[in-house]
């Protein structure tokens, strides 16, 4: 168990946490949450002492070991792998050295032969005996092949390294797991494995991540960040953020009785709480679900951008049609002879391991780049609209944000409009004269969000739009892109966000094109069966 005491940190006058008192017990999973800004890595790295508050205090269980995911990938360079997460046990890997060193003396004495045996008597009550083989099976289930256990850390990649902290952190089997951003740069089978290992996992463990499809499945709580203040709720993202807006509605609705709202929260309890019957964590949460109070069920502060794409004119039925299309980087083929018909409607999700591949393929269709060869054509009454995975050249300029986006606007200028659109994506009253050079990554993502839905284009391409977002404006813009009636060829590495909009996925392979009808969940399973056959 780990709790907070009257925990507040302040920097300079903005207060981040005022006197923050939450519990994080055994055997749960705790989802940190909270929009950009709000404290959720700084609230960690107080719970692992890297940052002391202002006052109040931080207190651990006697006796428990706490990891945590290190965020430095260059901390451990000169560290061989295999050493690198066995440190992740302080103590198991001071034992080791301590012993190593023992019987590396040329002059082995009667007092070292019974301190050896006493590190031995410790190194078998760890399990110490099993740490190498330990070691190496979250290696492995973590995507690090075997011949780079035992090479040093400056020689691999960024995303090994990622990987293989991740593996020291959840070395040993600790009583409490901090993990900030697990999922970042893994792939899909690796995430799975993880979310498998968390599920088995029987201690505390508290999470920040910005990924929904893995907070729906590893929680059994949320930890909400808002206002100075921590809220703890039962159950998953999807819970928390469902039984919230239906409070919130349900406090706008004054003519509503209380008995109704009460007997309609309750009827959502146990249709969710039936729902998770069908999930990994199915008894558990259910259990819990089981246990809440219509009273614990309160209506959410954090806002939400309203993102509402519009077409200016329907689609006919000629939408795009690639013949043959090749491009490839450095002599190496990223696709070859794509031919694809994209029909009226169609919500397609690009997927493939190489993700340059799927960024310059969605490039070219945006006219941003050149194949090698093959042509594409648009249909005559299609107008579209781009959203690029880097952004950087739109916002080189001194302009407010009122002056860049009226850059954009096809018709209307008048300034009143313009701040109408900003004012749905958040941006209001000073925050309107911010200048475009200095905004954030998540500010950046939104006014490109702006940018398009004043084009009201039919056709749209988003390259990994999910990035930067905090998870209101990703669940925003979830929900916008699935309501919309145009058609849409898009890539991202958000589960959720891709199972609930695409109908269509197309896997982009060098030498192999696989084109499925269906959700992208659809298209996983059929994988894995193809895989076992």
């Amino acid at each position: 168990m780990i709790a907070t005491q009257n925990v507040s940190l302040q920097f300079g006058k903005r207060v981040l946490f005022d006197e923050v008192n939450v519990k994080f017990t055994g055997g749960n999973c705790y989802g940190i949450i909270g929009a950009n800004g709000a404290g959720k890595s700084t609230f960690l790295k107080i719970l692992s002492g890297e940052i002391s508050p202002n006052s109040g205090s931080v207190n651990i269980e006697p006796g428990k070991r706490m990891a945590v995911l290190k965020q430095n990938h260059f901390e451990y360079d000169e560290n061989v792998v295999m050493d690198t997460v066995l440190m992740g046990h302080q103590e198991l890997w001071k034992i080791m050295k301590e012993k190593d060193a023992i019987y590396a003396k040329p002059d082995f004495s009667e007092e070292d032969g019974v301190k050896a045996s006493e590190l031995e008597a410790k190194f078998a009550e760890m399990d110490g005996w099993n740490a190498e083989s330990d070691a190496a099976a979250l290696l492995s289930g973590l995507g690090i092949k075997e011949v780079d256990h035992f090479k040093v850390m400056k020689d691999l990649t960024n995303q090994q390294k990622v990987r293989i902290l991740l593996a020291q952190a959840l070395f040993g089997n600790p009583d409490i797991l901090i993990l900030d951003e697990p999922t970042n740069d893994l792939d899909l089978n690796t995430i799975d494995w993880l979310e498998n290992y968390l599920l088995d996992f029987k201690n505390t463990v508290i999470v920040v991540s910005h990924d929904r499809h893995f907070l729906d499945t590893v929680c059994t709580h949320i930890a909400d960040v808002d206002f100075g203040q921590i809220k703890i709720y039962t159950g998953n993202y999807s819970f928390w953020y469902e039984s919230s807006q239906l409070a919130l509605s349900q406090r706008s609705a004054a003519n509503k009785k209380a008995e109704e709202k009460k007997k309609e929260l309750q009827e959502f309890i146990q249709r969710f709480s039936a729902n998770a019957s069908k999930s990994k964590q199915a008894t558990s949460r259910r259990k819990l679900l089981d246990k809440i109070n219509v009273d614990d069920i309160q209506p959410s502060n954090r806002k939400y951008p309203a993102i509402i794409f519009n077409q200016s004119r329907e689609a006919g039925d000629q939408i795009l049609e690639i013949k043959g299309l090749s491009k490839s980087l450095d002599g190496q083929p990223l696709f070859q002879n794509l031919d694809l018909f994209v029909n009226k409607g169609e919500k397609i999700a690009l997927v493939g391991d190489n993700s340059l591949a799927i960024s310059t393929l969605i490039k070219i269709l945006a006219g941003e780049m050149d194949a090698d060869s093959g042509t594409f054509k648009y249909g005559q009454t299609i107008t579209s609209a781009y959203l690029p995975n880097e952004n950087a050249e739109f916002f080189d300029t001194e302009e407010n944000l009122i002056d860049w986006l009226r850059e954009f606007s096809p018709g209307e200028k008048d300034e009143v409009y313009i701040r109408g659109f900003l004012g749905k994506m958040l941006f209001s009253g000073q925050e309107t004269l911010k200048k475009a050079n200095v905004l954030s990554g998540g500010e950046k993502v939104r006014c490109m969000l702006s940018r398009m839905m004043l084009q009201e284009a039919n056709f749209m391409l988003l390259d990994d739009p999910t990035n930067h977002l905090d998870l209101e404006s990703i669940t925003a813009l979830n929900n916008s892109l699935a309501e919309y009636k145009g058609t849409l060829i898009f890539t991202s590495h958000d589960h959720t966000f891709t199972q609930t909009i695409a109908n269509r996925i197309i896997e982009i392979n060098p030498n192999k094109i696989v084109d499925k009808l269906g959700t992208y969940d659809e298209y996983i399973e059929a994988k894995k069966a193809a895989a076992k056959a």
